[in-house]
């Protein structure tokens, strides 16, 4: 199976509820960023900032329960359900309780614990 993984252009920053505000404010403040908040609707992330990162899109999601920040990243792919039977294949599964996304999509881990969204390129 010839599966090509990409790196794609969106980045999330999971921030405690305790650290959001000033997070943000680095972002916007400090570093002059654009930062832009935005609605969300989401049962695990509270509020959300868009940050213009350069080439990529960073997300500064509010996470109520962490108590650490943890960095989130995105691989896009040509087939997800191809993507996902690789990854099976090769002792990876997918975790999809982490958060919730849409159907046509899986969380994954690294051996070290970061995570990263598979996704359809755009």
């Amino acid at each position: 199976m010839d599966i090509k993984f990409e790196g794609g252009i969106n980045i999330a920053v999971k921030i405690p509820k305790s650290k959001y505000e000033a997070t943000v404010a680095f972002y916007r403040d400090i570093l002059k960023l654009d930062v832009e908040e935005r609605p969300i609707t989401n049962p695990t992330v509270s509020r959300t900032h868009r940050v213009s990162f350069g080439g990529n899109v960073m997300w500064l999601d509010c996470v109520d329960n962490y108590t650490h920040s943890e960095t989130w990243l995105e691989l896009n792919v040509e087939n997800v359900p191809a993507a996902t039977e690789y990854l099976k294949s090769q002792g990876i599964s997918t975790c999809d309780e982490l958060e919730e996304l849409p159907r046509d999509m899986h969380w994954i881990t690294d051996p070290a614990g970061s995570v990263y969204i598979v996704k359809n390129r755009d």
